[in-house]
């Protein structure tokens, strides 16, 4: 008897791509198994919930690299330095989910709810957070609360990307002119924008010497 031929996962998250493009994080795994050929069960057998399978199919990774490196970082080096980095790939991370997230978003579709404890944004804001914990807990930095100062981290390097992606025209409404007395100032690149944003609130989180 002739077997039957394996699904892929990359053959499930294709059709899981499709639903959730056209009908957003709202589309039923009955109709993605229906269109990869699996039964239902088969896709909770390989993602756990359908917010893992959602994150999956849109390409976006259920542990980011920059939370991977969270822990080569943890209490090692300059910590300075070490923020810098994390922020600039937490900057690169966001430039890719961002359209994709957009995307969905033109179409009218529904996204899945960020404050599920299990959603990747939350659990990105949990690693960060607890990385922050550690180091305050070190002395390396200063006494503060740690998911405020991630939560102001993450929330400008998503910004940025945001404003970045929707271009400089939509910074201001077209309404408005500028007189000739004031000129806006020069853009910065991502590096040197990361930069002033570490520099700014190192000067609140420095620990002070005794």
């Amino acid at each position: 008897m002739a077997r039957i031929p394996k699904i892929s996962n990359h053959q499930i998250l294709e059709a899981a791509r499709e639903v959730f493009l056209e009908q957003g994080f709202s589309g039923s795994t009955l109709e993605i198994a229906a269109r990869a050929g699996v039964s239902e069960a088969s896709i909770f057998k390989r993602f756990s919930t359908k917010e893992e399978l959602f994150f999956a199919a849109m390409g976006i990774p259920e542990t980011p690299i920059w939370v991977k490196e969270l822990e080569t970082l943890v209490d090692k080096g300059n910590l300075k330095g070490n923020l810098i980095q994390i922020c600039l790939l937490i900057l690169d991370f966001h430039r890719e989910v961002i359209p994709r997230m957009m995307m969905l978003q033109s179409r009218g579709q529904a996204l899945p709810k960020p404050e599920s404890i299990s959603a990747p944004p939350m659990r990105n804001l949990k690693a960060l957070s607890a990385f922050l914990e550690h180091e305050i807990e070190q002395g390396r930095l200063r006494r503060c609360d740690p998911q405020a100062l991630a939560h102001l981290l993450l929330g400008a390097l998503m910004n940025y990307a945001f404003l970045e992606h929707t271009g400089s025209q939509a910074s201001m409404p077209p309404s408005i002119t500028m007189p000739p007395s004031i000129t806006m100032p020069p853009s910065t690149t991502a590096q040197e924008f990361v930069q002033h944003l570490v520099e700014i609130i190192w000067q609140g989180i420095v620990p002070v010497e005794n």
